[in-house]
């Protein structure tokens, strides 16, 4: 784990998030009851003023504002390679669109790793930003979140991924 860790609680239409960052980038958007799921420091320091906090508390809020459709900060990603190529993927799925595991498998040129593409996106540490909500199961359903089911269906409402 690299240095001094940094977190921000951030209100948001879906539940208060809890940003936190390093001096690399952001490590985790993190869920009311998202203890244990993503490996941190025991150790977090408030801070109002981090850059990265505060950058990415701006664009989550143009996000749910509907003004910002991808986002644009400094990552530390901490997970193997399969789960880091797993998570990159994510961002390549465009705002409004969803994609089934199978798909996010065969972008990553491993057509028969769904389920450990949807063990790896249940581990993604950087939830919206690296939109795991955009993946639902193969008949359309929406399946796990860390976020739980309702926060999923709002994002992807949102978006226009899904109506009512």
């Amino acid at each position: 784990m690299n240095g001094v860790h940094l977190f921000q609680t951030l209100p948001t239409p879906i539940g208060d998030l809890t940003l936190v960052a390093n001096e690399i980038g952001l490590r985790a958007v993190l869920w009311p009851d998202d203890e244990g799921r993503i490996s941190l420091p025991a150790e977090l320091a408030a801070s109002a003023t981090d850059d990265v906090l505060t950058t990415t508390a701006f664009q989550i809020e143009q996000y749910f504002a509907r003004e910002r459709t991808d986002f644009d900060l400094p990552l530390d990603l901490h997970g193997t390679d399969f789960q880091r190529a797993a998570w990159s993927a994510l961002a390549d799925i465009r705002y409004g669109d969803t994609w089934t595991y199978r798909q996010q498998a065969e972008h990553l040129g491993r057509p028969k790793a769904m389920r450990a593409v949807g063990a790896a996106n249940g581990k993604n540490p950087i939830s919206i930003v690296l939109p795991c909500h955009r993946v639902i199961g193969a008949n359309g359903s929406l399946t796990g979140f860390a976020g739980g089911l309702e926060a999923k269906k709002h994002l992807l409402l949102l978006e226009g991924a899904i109506s009512n």
